[in-house]
């Protein structure tokens, strides 16, 4: 990793190394402090992770959400994040923790100034909104929708998820799965209908979820004249005298030396698609297969620097997101594939929360709130597996209501493919002793815990998990359910069984980072002149998710910390 020759061929202030939210936000900063920054992305598309994403922050105390109407404080945003994230690691320090709190705001306040529209996601709860400093109307942030034809011959650059795409905005999406059940729903689906048609009538293409954050943040980046080198992949991390001053990276065919003069940040991902590193530090099984992480999610980057003498933490835990599977280890057809054969895994959130469901191991027994945090939901589903090594796969267990009122995968109420019943992806039965006969459910078991769950539903209190006591629970529930808008009972046939395994879509440990998001050593003195953000970092959240959009908020706040600090300069 060590370059002795003092040759470079380009020169800039700050490089960073990978193009996902964090990144473009750090080079506005640079451009704005009057100095030079080069983003280099290894895929040919711009954007990472954050453009594969539901295109969420989480920034407690931000600008947005008190123009809405809801008070927050620094104190108040503390309070919630000591009490919900409990892990004590070098990620979560009392400095980072505080970093992350006051320095939010500005990054928000930042962007909206470069250009950035914002949405309050209001009424999508923190996820443990019970805790003390929980805001049961959220903390979350949407970007606004964006026609992705403003980008002009960048649109084909611009990373988003392959699945099928709406013109919508997230926190929408729990009301829009319930169109057959409410009129809410209908308001929704009418409302989205109403943006199809136009942009059908006026040409536009108008993105939403993380292509919305990327697409307006790479907008930014070039309206500012940003260089951005898509294909050129990091080679060599260049270290002169114990200082990261510069990288090498492949573009069109040959090595090119860059130099930083001020530093290099580092926003390359995880690596939830490297086979290799996934048995090396994640939970078993796992496999690359059940991600849903941006391609470039490969870790190589997370190697370099390790090389070079980086702490690491959090190594074993990503943002978990169930996902359902066929008997093949495979995501269903159809539904589960994009146009060009990539294979897209359910993620399993929305309408895990909803009624007529429970979700139980090969013994029949529930493990987790089907409907709470879904990072908790994959921590829980490995706890179980650990104990019993009958917890992956699991099963979600539904009856026909389940089928006949809400979504499930790319499946619409009413639906059931036949294709995914005679792959054996989805398994029907008449009763619950066939279903049970024909998943291995331990029978006994299944049936003690249908009993009790049909029990809760009728009194509306899950005395075993607390599903429906949330906040967060109840925005994605069914409110014609009661008394309770999350639970309904599993009685009426045909009953309906899917495999879980525990998705993700995205690692959630690497790189240890200071306050100042600096690459930190195993004694924690700092690598100079390396500074990292995002998913290739162990988290200021540890290893729980407070609220939709807390990886993405993170990125983007310590890149904005990692640009000024590196430059020389305080935020604001």
């Amino acid at each position: 990793m060590t370059a002795m020759s003092n040759k470079w061929d380009e020169s800039f202030d700050l490089v960073v190394v990978g193009s996902g939210g964090g990144s473009m936000c750090a080079a506005l900063v640079a451009k704005q402090l009057g100095k030079s920054a080069l983003i280099v992305e290894k895929l040919d598309k711009v954007g990472g992770s954050t453009g594969f994403s539901g295109g969420v922050w989480w920034v407690p105390n931000n600008p947005v959400m008190k123009r809405a109407g809801v008070a927050d404080s620094p104190e108040r945003a503390r309070e919630y994040l000591d009490a919900a994230v409990t892990y004590d690691g070098p990620g979560t320090s009392p400095a980072r923790r505080d970093a992350f709190i006051r320095t939010g705001p500005m990054m928000i306040d930042f962007l909206e100034r470069q250009g950035m529209q914002f949405v309050y996601a209001d009424g999508w709860s923190d996820y443990y909104d019970e805790l003390p400093g929980g805001e049961p109307r959220g903390r979350s942030l949407l970007a606004n929708l964006f026609d992705t034809r403003e980008l002009g011959d960048w649109e084909r650059r611009l990373s988003r998820y392959k699945g099928f795409s709406l013109p919508a905005w997230m926190h929408e999406m729990p009301t829009l799965l319930l169109v057959k059940r409410t009129w809410a729903g209908k308001k929704v689906a009418l409302g989205l209908a109403w943006r199809i048609l136009k942009g059908k009538l006026t040409g536009a293409r108008l993105a939403g979820a993380g292509a919305a954050i990327q697409g307006r943040m790479l907008q930014m980046a070039l309206r500012e004249k940003l260089p951005i080198w898509p294909e050129a992949p990091l080679s060599q991390l260049v270290v002169e005298d114990g200082r990261v001053t510069g990288v090498v990276v492949r573009r069109n065919g040959r090595d090119v030396r860059v130099q930083a003069r001020d530093g290099v940040l580092l926003n390359v991902g995880g690596f939830s698609r490297n086979a290799r590193m996934r048995k090396a530090y994640q939970p078993q099984p796992s496999s690359a297969n059940w991600t849903n992480a941006n391609p470039g999610d490969t870790g190589e980057v997370i190697e370099m620097a390790m090389a070079l003498g980086a702490a690491t933490d959090c190594m074993n835990e990503a943002w978990w997101v169930v996902t359902s599977l066929g008997p093949d280890g495979k995501p269903p057809r159809p539904g589960g594939y994009a146009d060009d054969g990539t294979p897209l895994p359910f993620m399993h959130h929305l309408d895990l929360s909803l009624p007529y469901s429970i979700m139980v191991d090969q013994l029949g027994e529930r493990f987790c709130d089907e409907a709470g945090a879904y990072m908790e939901i994959g921590q829980r589903m490995y706890e179980r597996e650990l104990k019993t090594g009958r917890a992956v796969p699991s099963w979600v267990i539904m009856d026909s209501r389940q089928r006949a009122y809400y979504p499930w995968g790319t499946a619409q109420p009413g639906q059931v493919p036949k294709e995914w019943l005679d792959s054996g992806y989805m398994i029907k039965a008449g009763s619950i002793e066939e279903l049970a006969a024909r998943t291995g459910i331990d029978r006994a078991g299944l049936q003690r815990t249908l009993e009790r769950f049909n029990g809760f539903c009728a009194t509306g209190v899950d005395k075993d998990f607390g599903r429906g006591s949330r906040a967060f629970d109840r925005c994605h529930g069914d409110p014609t359910v009661k008394p309770n808008p999350n639970l309904g009972a599993i009685e009426k046939p045909p009953f309906y069984a899917v495999r879980m395994y525990p998705g993700d879509v995205g690692t959630a440990g690497g790189l240890v980072t200071d306050e100042h998001a600096r690459v930190l050593r195993s004694d924690g003195s700092a690598i100079d002149g390396l500074y990292a953000t995002g998913n290739c970092t162990a988290s200021v959240v540890g290893r729980c998710y407070p609220g939709a959009g807390a990886s993405i908020g993170a990125s983007f706040t310590f890149g904005y910390i990692a640009a000024h600090h590196a430059l020389g300069a305080t935020p604001q």
